[in-house]
């Protein structure tokens, strides 16, 4: 099963994805997306890693997403991803060809996965419009990705304020 928890920053999107994997009673592994760039994104990093169960397993992977996701998922397992707007971030830093390559790679690779696979996601465009061209592209693939996402994905949950809101349910 594929579901999607979409939420702004500090939505409690993480925690939400957390609970799920746990209440799935299978081994989880977390499929981390950010990169430690600086001291404050390194805090973040380190807040997370200490909110799940020691027992998880993590793999942190920036880049090749779909690769890490055939590598974990089988039946039986949780995968969780946190986030896919980081690893887009990575993509669109990476250039036009890793950006093509590796965002057709998972949406090709998606559907045919075995096991639980939690995908946690940003939503940006609920905000202004952004006055850079990149941060407006990213705005742009973000809310496309999502909706790429969500169109795969069996449940789909929107985070606000810590409190779940189902917009898809199978």
């Amino acid at each position: 099963m594929l579901s999607l928890i979409l939420g702004g920053a500090r939505s409690g999107k993480s925690r939400h994805a957390q609970n799920l994997a746990e209440a799935a009673g299978l081994p989880v592994t977390v499929i981390a997306t950010g990169q430690a760039r600086d001291a404050e994104m390194a805090a973040r990093i380190a807040r997370h890693q200490e909110e799940r169960p020691a027992h998880w397993r993590t793999v942190e992977e920036p880049v090749r997403l779909a690769e890490a996701l055939r590598q974990a998922a089988g039946p039986g397992q949780c995968l969780l991803v946190d986030c896919l707007t980081l690893w887009l971030l990575n993509l669109l830093e990476a250039g036009e060809t890793v950006f093509a390559r590796e965002r057709a790679e998972l949406l090709e690779t998606l559907p045919r996965l075995p096991g639980e696979i939690l995908f946690v996601s940003n939503e940006v465009g609920l905000g202004v419009i952004p006055m850079g061209e990149l941060s407006r592209r990213f705005v742009d693939e973000a809310g496309w990705l999502n909706q790429d996402i969500a169109r795969l994905a069996d449940t789909v949950t929107f985070i606000a304020a810590g409190l779940p809101l189902a917009l898809k349910c199978k």
